[in-house]
């Protein structure tokens, strides 16, 4: 049997939003889906059920934690070694209209835990950095998730320099940087709003938060699209734009 190992990551943000307009972001499926991972429900009640589904991935928990505005929390089911996840948000208002947000990332991890937490512990402050992203640039507004997955590369060192190239940037990428790339026959402009080389690169545009995640050679999308698309439809013009960028 693999050894298992408890852990706690405990992170704070501060927001540029109300308490209602960050609960409004972590406690309802299309408010995680404008920044998180994947598609996203929630049943709106202590003892609910949340769903996450992305391509070959789903994931359900049930609500432990329900009070709008001040405390959300789920968890996972234990598997057959016992591991679990559980995501606690606690919510306080500050003066001037902002927000104070911790969140509690908690539960047993497996038998690869030194790596799963390496990238916990990495991953979870730029998800809650897309958050801020996401409630200063596009308030009131929801997004339709894109996940699309590229072909595998040698390692992540490739993975980087090619996406950094195909956004008109060079391999030292800073945050503020501007982008220019071609997507579906026409030009797309934005800015590098967060970036830790090798593993995760965002870019804000007019209509989007794009996310390109990934280690170890394998690299996948994360977009958030603040427009009428077929989520689909984009799926498949973002995996074919992968395709290309490593043929």
């Amino acid at each position: 049997m693999s050894e298992t190992h408890e852990f706690e990551l405990t992170h704070d943000i501060d927001l540029p939003a109300s308490p209602e307009q960050v609960w409004q972001a972590i406690a309802t499926g299309p408010g995680i889906d404008s920044w998180f991972m994947g598609r996203n429900e929630v049943e709106p009640r202590t003892g609910g059920q949340t769903r996450m589904a992305m391509p070959g991935f789903d994931a359900t928990a049930t609500v432990t934690a329900y009070e709008p505005g001040r405390h959300f929390a789920y968890r996972s089911e234990a598997g057959e070694d016992g591991t679990f996840m559980a995501f606690e948000y606690l919510i306080e208002g500050r003066d001037g209209g902002s927000t104070a947000l911790r969140m509690v990332h908690s539960g047993i991890l497996g038998g690869n835990w030194e790596e799963e937490y390496d990238a916990l512990k990495k991953g979870n402050p730029l998800y809650l950095r897309s958050l801020a992203e996401y409630l200063r640039h596009f308030p009131g507004r929801t997004a339709v998730p894109v996940a699309a997955f590229g072909p595998q590369q040698p390692d992540q060192d490739t993975v980087w320099a090619g996406v950094a190239q195909a956004l008109g940037l060079s391999k030292d990428v800073q945050e503020g940087d501007a982008v220019r790339l071609t997507f579906g026959g026409r030009e797309v402009t934005g800015v590098v709003d967060i970036a830790l080389e090798p593993s995760f690169l965002g870019v804000r545009t007019g209509d989007a938060l794009l996310r390109f995640v990934g280690r170890g050679g394998f690299i996948l999308t994360g977009h958030h699209i603040f427009a009428e698309v077929d989520r689909e439809e984009a799926e498949a013009a973002w995996t074919a734009w992968l395709a290309e960028v490593f043929v």
